[in-house]
């Protein structure tokens, strides 16, 4: 019996949002915090500009001793982003972020409005496992 390849809206998380590369930190650490996710997208002029991850926010702000109570997304995130539509399936999104070593990666819909996002923990739930441990592999592969 064949298995259906699941598309990436099967698997997402939902309803993500981006925040302005003026939204200051604090406020972005506190929507990571209740949104228990560990990275938000950061839009300007209705277009994704880059992403503020929890490792951004420490190796960018914290560790240079920079007065955390003054920085804002900007002066933190990744710049650039990757994506991919809502109706990929997941094993095109994988390649994606395996070969850009990228742990989340937003997903948007037919008219480009960002609708959730796909993480290494929504694949490792619904993705074959060979696919997600190749994809652990990729995205640690840095760190080998």
């Amino acid at each position: 019996m064949e298995t259906k390849v699941k598309q990436v809206k099967e698997v997402m998380h939902k309803g993500a949002e981006w925040r302005s590369p003026d939204t200051p930190l604090s406020e972005i650490a506190k929507l990571m915090s209740e949104q228990d996710v560990g990275a938000i997208p950061i839009g300007e002029n209705d277009k994704m500009i880059g992403m503020v991850t929890d490792r951004d926010m420490v190796c960018r702000g914290f560790s240079n001793g920079k007065d955390l109570s003054t920085l804002k997304a900007r002066d933190v995130m990744s710049k650039g982003i990757f994506y991919c539509s809502e109706d990929e399936d997941i094993e095109e999104a994988v390649q994606m972020m395996q070969k850009n070593k990228i742990r989340r990666l937003p997903v948007i819909d037919g008219k480009k409005r960002l609708v959730g996002m796909l993480s290494i923990g929504d694949l490792s739930h619904a993705a074959p496992s060979k696919l997600t441990s190749d994809l652990v592999a990729a995205v640690a592969d840095h760190h080998a």
